[in-house]
């Protein structure tokens, strides 16, 4: 009788450890392939490196932003943007994108310019990994991804005006900027 219980509990414990290794393809497994590919450019931000020293921010802003770990970001830039390595790699990202996990706050943009969504990870009122993809007609795709602990989302879209007020012209994050104007 102990036995076959031994034999059950290692049958569950194999068949709950390959059913967890094996759920597709996620941003992170598709950030790390591609990071180092021709095309695409990544960079990996902590929140301390946005300067908002400057910039009075309210109790919740200050919180929003205490909430954010770091921003890690992949771009695919083409001016080709009707080749079709660049039409495969979109269809990756959106795949990706579809799955359940991965819940949408909004949508935007349009056909002549490009589109944007916003989705998450995590329960709507505590956000452990917020999603920003978009694709910009006529200069490629870009993925950032905003981590951190019990982010909020409402306390999260305060944080605009902040990040219009910090100086980070200086850094990384100016190819950021560069790809919405």
């Amino acid at each position: 009788m102990i036995q076959s219980i031994k034999k059950s509990m290692v049958v569950l414990l194999l068949i709950t450890a390959f059913t967890s290794c094996n759920q597709g393809p996620t941003l992170q497994t598709y950030y790390v392939d591609n990071e180092e590919k021709a095309g695409f450019a990544s960079f990996d931000v902590p929140a301390s490196f946005i300067n908002v020293e400057s910039v009075d921010m309210t109790e919740e802003q200050k919180e929003a932003y205490n909430s954010v770990d770091k921003l890690n970001v992949l771009t695919y830039m083409k001016e080709d943007t009707d080749s079709e390595v660049y039409k495969l790699e979109l269809e990756k990202v959106k795949t990706i994108l579809e799955n359940p996990k991965y819940e949408e706050l909004m949508r935007g943009g349009n056909s002549k310019d490009g589109k944007f969504v916003v989705k998450f990870l995590g329960d709507v009122e505590s956000i452990d990994e917020l999603i920003v993809f978009g694709s910009a007609n006529n200069k490629g795709f870009m993925i950032a991804r905003v981590l951190g602990d019990d982010m909020q989302p409402d306390e999260l879209m305060k944080l605009g005006s902040v990040l219009e007020k910090a100086n980070y012209d200086s850094t990384d994050l100016v190819g950021l900027k560069e790809f919405f104007k």
